[in-house]
């Protein structure tokens, strides 16, 4: 019997939403997502009843009234100190935008998987059917004590920034928006080893960040705790300045924080003799626009599938190209960076993320390229083994340091 596949046409086109697979073309992506990518597998054997005895009752009751009495144990006796909490409301997915919890789980478990391969971190995706501020921040705190960390997830901006400060100050645990810190994290590293390259140093440089969502106000504002010259955002009515009347309360800051030169207009103004562009928005940057860019520059398409600029024109004038694709070099991707920090964090059980932590990643995914830096080689592969040790200590030695730690 033919199995039968999810059809991604409208029902309109077939009738049913579903077809026969013999009537539609074998699509790969539809056969690996069959049935989910993630399952619950257990840690010890329950073979006969002197396994039951302990693993169930009546041994888990010793168990539960020793944390009772000293609840620090949780972290010793279940898993909590080893999974995260994969948290989203499905608002803003990858380049699908809105498209609600349901059609989130996807890529939540497949986050999920990458926090096992690349962080050896086990982790829960959890898709909330609201979008209210206070009922996902209700919700996440009352999940709270089964987990040892919270990854919020494709949360669409001005909300990502309340939900995270909020959940950060009610738990005691780290409280990590990857569409933010991830980004800027691997960002970051990229640029550190694109500037030692060219012989300079961050504080050398001026950035244009084209978008002004969860990334671009994350990069920007990282890229400032790290020491770079400038930086300005643009969105899509041009450059986040303080004589713009339209501002967000979270632009309105940005605006006091960013664009030292006091640049307005457009994007393709602020271009002009700029080092570095960094793309978080889609869109298109037209050539004469990169072409007056400062020599050696530097261009971070990171837009998927599409970036701002395609690496063929960007090689045109760029000193170093950097996109979010893995078929280029130099791919700017999450996944550098959130298995390790997730893994230090937990490991010497910190109670939150700092900023000194998440430099110190930047600083060791950065290392790990070492004597093999080149222009098509500012940042390492995912695959790269070294990655996630590297990023691992340096995270747990950074929360020692700052006396977030509790081990």
């Amino acid at each position: 019997m033919a199995a039968e596949i999810v059809n991604p046409r409208s029902d309109s086109d077939t009738g049913t939403g579903t077809q026969n697979a013999s009537d539609e073309p074998f699509d790969p992506a539809f056969a690996l997502h069959r049935g989910g990518k993630m399952a619950v597998q257990a840690t010890v054997p329950v073979r006969d009843k002197d396994d039951l005895s302990l693993a169930y009752t009546p041994g888990v009751a010793k168990v539960c009234s020793a944390i009772a009495e000293r609840p620090e144990l949780v972290h010793d006796y279940t898993w909590k100190s080893q999974v995260v909490a994969v948290v989203t409301d499905g608002t803003a997915v990858l380049g699908l935008g809105d498209i609600g919890p349901e059609a989130s789980l996807p890529v939540m478990e497949g986050k999920a998987i990458l926090f096992k391969q690349f962080g050896g971190v086990d982790a829960v995706p959890i898709a909330l059917a609201t979008t209210d501020t206070d009922e996902i921040i209700d919700t996440v705190v009352r999940l709270a004590p089964s987990f040892g960390g919270v990854n919020l997830e494709d949360i669409s901006a001005p909300r990502c920034f309340e939900i995270e400060r909020r959940l950060q100050e009610r738990l005691d645990i780290p409280v990590f928006h990857d569409d933010q810190h991830g980004t800027a994290i691997v960002t970051l590293a990229a640029l550190r080893n694109a500037a030692k390259l060219t012989g300079r140093g961050l504080g050398d440089l001026r950035a244009v960040i084209s978008g002004a969502g969860a990334a671009g106000v994350a990069i920007a504002k990282f890229l400032l705790e790290a020491g770079i010259g400038d930086v300005a955002v643009a969105d899509r009515k041009g450059v986040v300045s303080r004589d713009r009347e339209d501002l967000t309360p979270v632009k309105r800051e940005l605006a006091e924080l960013t664009n030292k030169a006091g640049l307005s207009g457009s994007l393709e103004s602020a271009l002009a003799g700029a080092d570095v562009f960094i793309g978080v928005s889609g869109g298109t940057v037209p050539e004469p626009a990169v072409a007056s860019m400062a020599p050696e520059s530097f261009v971070f398409a990171m837009a998927n599938p599409n970036p701002e600029v395609h690496p063929e024109i960007a090689h045109k004038y760029a000193a170093v190209v950097a996109t979010g694709r893995s078929d280029f070099p130099n791919q700017i991707n999450n996944v550098l960076a959130f298995p390790g920090i997730f893994a230090g964090a937990l490991q010497v059980r910190a109670s939150r993320i700092t900023e000194g932590m998440k430099i110190a990643a930047a600083e060791a995914l950065a290392g790990v390229v070492g004597d093999d830096l080149a222009a098509d080689y500012v940042i390492p592969s995912p695959f790269d083994e070294r990655v996630a040790p590297a990023v691992t200590a340096a995270v747990a030695a950074a929360a020692r340091a700052e006396g977030v730690a509790r081990r």
